[in-house]
């Protein structure tokens, strides 16, 4: 008696006499997937992969199948594109530049609210906690002053991010990455406006800062030599200094414990709930920035 024709379950006019080893269907070559014992249909393969636990790093985050720091590359995309969008339109820094308080009117003195038209984060502008990091000093300067290697203020900036950004990406993971980053420019806005809220900021430097702490956190839970570690942040520190002349060593500064908070928490927090914790973390530390401005604010307005 001849053996019945068998046909492929996903082409039926496709003869074949292979089965999938484990759902024992017949598959023709275009559906045949390796595996360690004979092969197996598409629908299993993909059963099996969501059955796999996805990789994590140590720091919670989800390993990334592709080792391209892709946030890293967006982050430096934004600040370059902001600083194109400067070239053609100077007026973007004046109206986006972080600031906490200040009058319109080339006459207006610094303080002398009562009754005036206020702008920068006291006056309801707050996106310029945020908007003021993605942004540079132009080669001639603007009305926030200058600094006297011009372009190199931004080519300095993306330099750092893309050497910093890509190992803490790595080891975070993109959403916690980029929460750092995010988070990291804020605080560094917020002590810019605790401390100088009279003075216009721009520059990246206050969420680099935030990763160069990060950096710091996540070598020492690792247990990796610190001597090379230490001599990087010694010289992080050292140029925090240097710059407190010309550029805000406030918003170096809380970037850069905002960032070691964040990170601290992330590094730190336990395996059961780590995500848990880390979130709790960032959305309270999110909460006190905040509610520092709106402190400053009440303050500023009397």
């Amino acid at each position: 008696m001849e053996a019945a024709v068998t046909t492929c379950y996903r082409h039926p006019s496709y003869e074949t006499y292979v089965s999938c080893t484990r759902c024992e269907r017949f598959i023709c070559p275009d559906c045949m997937r390796e595996a360690a014992v004979g092969h197996h249909c598409v629908e299993c393969v993909k059963e099996g992969q969501r059955s796999v636990r996805q990789a994590r790093t140590v720091f919670g985050g989800s390993v990334a199948r592709t080792a391209v720091p892709i946030v890293t590359y967006v982050l430096i995309g934004l600040n370059i594109a902001a600083y194109l969008g400067e070239l053609v339109r100077p007026g973007i820094i004046d109206r986006f530049a972080m600031l906490g308080a200040g009058l319109k009117g080339p006459d207006s003195e610094a303080g002398d609210f009562p009754g005036l038209d206020v702008i920068g984060v006291v006056g309801g502008e707050w996106y310029r906690l945020l908007t003021g990091a993605f942004l540079h000093l132009p080669p001639g300067g603007s009305s926030l002053g200058s600094l006297p290697f011009g372009v190199l203020h931004i080519l300095f900036n993306m330099y750092a991010l893309w050497n910093l950004g890509r190992v803490v990406e790595e080891q975070l993971g993109r959403a916690r990455y980029l929460a750092l980053y995010l988070l990291s420019a804020l605080g560094g806005s917020v002590l810019v406006h605790l401390i100088a809220p009279f003075t216009g900021t721009v520059g990246a430097s206050g969420a680099i800062f935030g990763l160069g702490a990060a950096f710091y956190v996540i070598n020492r839970r690792l247990g990796r030599d610190m001597r090379a570690v230490n001599r990087f942040m010694a010289g992080f520190l050292i140029w925090m200094l240097i710059s407190a002349g010309f550029a805000s060593w406030q918003g170096h500064l809380g970037g850069l414990l905002t960032g070691g908070i964040v990170t601290v928490a992330y590094a730190y927090a336990p395996a059961k709930r780590r995500t848990t914790v880390q979130a709790a973390a960032c959305v309270v530390l999110f909460a006190v920035l905040v509610l520092l401005v709106v402190l400053k604010n009440s303050a500023l307005t009397g």
